[in-house]
């Protein structure tokens, strides 16, 4: 074990061969074997405690490596990601994680959730041309690529990159390292009293002076501590289990009772990763349009098998998805397509009569109504107080088709109505907030999205909106009108920040560390992965990437923030558990030192080491 206190008791092991050997006496074999023997238990249960922690999360993240669909020779074949060199040409489709940053070359556009690196919530849409990150899911499309960059030149690899460089050492381990240190301090100042009295002025026998020192170097340390911590940990640790949080590292039970700042993902971690219509904003420009006759109409324009994230949120309005279909005839479909950016459905109604609805882009769905010039400013009003509040728009429209042909241009489109979109939070995360400040946490808010979406997510939760653009603060393109300002007061004030990149979040949490906090770090994605590794106590949310796991010291296996406080409750419990264990060791260790210190210079008693090896494992079993 790499620590002071074990130090001490392998000094006091090779002292009783290499000392205390002399007057006539052979080596003390007894107290040897009994020091090894307890070296032999702390290391045992902290290897074991350790290694069954770190199975747990190897269970949940062995997984079967990526493949690549790639050209050779011209014939495709399928290849391990690892194998990917830069020139490469690959095929990516619906449902493929992107194994290496490429760019597009030709087939249809693509849709990419991109969430696990960025931090976006809405898919981005992708032609031939563009790149692509390393880590991306398809959600819509085939295309074919080449290959710009592998292994830690992609943004995947930089990010686990920055995690590699990251090597923190926890507070439990500091704590004992203190304890160690005052420890040795105490021995040593015994052990020169005891040789300057003993020796010089007493004439003490060799072997009985050697005796002596050892009693101080076995009793002047907290023998059974670290194992008696390890097991209060390793119980600790199966506790949190039941309550949803896996401990990777059992000395993360302690950083996380400490933790008072919380610097939570916004994606997929307070909110759900979901787009939602909050139905109560809906602006309706039809007159005699209800909001539920809009969201009916929407849905018609929404595919009901194989959704996209905005399909899946108009869709999930209604009771039942087969409402969207209900009562009519589909005559033809329009599939979103990136020159038109908006879907559309013809469909012929219960009465037999033709309609045509559309969905999509607002200013796509503004350009096809008759009346545009009358409406085009409240439309555009609307839009702008919808993005003053972090909510992305979506425009509805629809059109008679009298002919009853489904190839007819029909009658002039009627612009109905403006939705707006948003990712929701979660249910139970402005509970969970207001109890995280009960328990002395401050929250704070770490998003990729813009800083409006994240002011609207902080009020949504009671968090604050007292948020700032990443970039303005940090990194090489920072503002330079608050360069003058105290950053890291405003970081530590701060509700949240907004348009961050990795390196920003890791940035974020060493200037908090710096400030002296104890900083825990959620998320979900690999961009979250650098500084879940630089926190403190860096807890990967349930449904996490391998590498925002790989990096965490805790996972979750519930979804939400609710989980980290019950585990902060319990492990809090524990550590003053621990805490009192620890005071008490200490107080008796002290009482060890003086007692058989003054025993031994003023009644020259000689007290044999095993005995006090015995008395010291007694005293101290919990």
């Amino acid at each position: 074990m790499w620590n002071p206190l074990s130090w001490v008791m392998e000094e006091a092991a090779i002292m009783t061969i290499a000392l205390a050997n002399g007057g006539g006496k052979p080596p003390d074999w007894q107290d040897f074997l009994g020091i090894i023997f307890l070296l032999l238990i702390n290391s045992s249960i902290s290897f074991v405690e350790e290694n069954n922690a770190g199975n747990a999360a190897a269970a949940l993240m062995a997984r079967l490596a990526p493949k690549a669909k790639v050209l050779h020779d011209g014939r495709w074949t399928e290849e391990e990601a690892a194998a990917l060199v830069p020139g490469d040409i690959i095929s990516i489709k619906l449902g493929d994680i992107i194994p290496a940053d490429a760019r597009l070359l030709y087939g249809d556009p693509l849709k990419i959730d991109q969430s696990a690196l960025t931090g976006e919530s809405l898919p981005a849409t992708k032609g031939p041309g563009d790149g692509v990150y390393s880590g991306s899911t398809v959600k819509q499309g085939e295309i074919k690529a080449v290959v710009i960059a592998t292994g830690v030149h992609t943004s995947f690899g930089k990010a686990a990159l920055l995690v590699d460089s990251t090597n923190q050492v926890g507070h439990f381990q500091q704590v004992l390292t203190a304890i160690g240190n005052f420890c040795i301090c105490s021995i040593l100042v015994g052990i020169c009293i005891e040789i300057i009295v003993m020796y010089p002025i007493q004439h003490r026998a060799y072997r009985p002076g050697i005796d002596n020192l050892l009693v101080l170097l076995i009793g002047g340390i907290p023998i059974a501590m670290p194992t008696v911590l390890s097991v209060t940990m390793a119980i600790g640790s199966h506790r949190l289990s039941q309550q949803g949080a896996i401990i990777k590292r059992m000395t993360a039970i302690e950083d996380m009772a400490g933790m008072d700042v919380l610097c939570s993902a916004k994606t997929g971690t307070l909110t759900l990763n979901k787009l939602s219509v909050d139905k109560n904003l809906i602006e309706v420009f039809e007159k005699g349009v209800t909001k539920d006759q809009v969201i009916l109409m929407a849905a018609r324009a929404s595919r009901i098998e194989n959704q996209d994230a905005i399909d899946t949120a108009i869709v999930g309005m209604l009771g039942h998805p087969k409402e969207a279909r209900a009562g009519v005839q589909e005559a033809h479909f329009l599939p979103f397509n990136p020159t038109d950016k908006r879907t559309a459905l013809t469909y012929i109604d219960g009465d037999g009569k033709m309609y045509r609805v559309s969905k999509g882009a607002p200013e796509q769905i503004l350009n096809l109504a008759h009346n545009k010039s009358e409406i085009a400013q409240k439309v555009h009003a609307v839009i702008d107080k919808f993005a003053g509040r972090g909510l992305r728009s979506l425009g509805v429209a629809y059109q008679d088709v009298p002919d009853g042909r489904k190839e007819s241009q029909g009658s002039p489109w009627h612009f109905v109505a403006l939705l707006p979109l948003f990712d929701p939070p979660r249910h139970d995360s402005a509970e969970t907030i207001q109890r995280a400040l009960n328990l002395g946490v401050n929250v704070k808010m770490i998003t990729g999205d813009q800083l409006a979406i994240g002011k609207e997510t902080g009020r949504r939760l009671g968090m604050g909106t007292n948020m700032y653009p990443s970039s303005s603060l940090l990194g090489q393109n920072k503002d330079e009108s608050i360069a003058d300002l105290p950053v890291d007061d405003l970081i530590e004030k701060a509700d949240g920040f907004a348009g961050v990149f990795p390196e920003h979040k890791y940035e974020i949490v060493k200037r908090l560390q710096a400030r002296k906090h104890i900083c825990g770090m959620t998320g979900d994605g690999v961009n979250d992965a650098p500084a879940l590794k630089k926190a403190d106590i860096g807890i990967a949310v349930a449904d996490a990437t391998d590498a925002a796991r790989s990096a965490s010291d805790v996972i979750l296996t519930e979804p939400g923030l609710s989980v980290i406080f019950s585990a902060v409750l319990t492990s809090r419990a524990i550590f003053q558990r621990m805490k009192n264990y620890t005071i008490y060791a200490v107080s008796i260790t002290i009482r060890i030192v003086l007692g058989f210190m003054l025993l031994a210079l003023i009644w020259e008693f000689d007290f044999p080491p095993f005995m006090v090896l015995i008395i010291a494992i007694l005293n101290e079993a919990p």
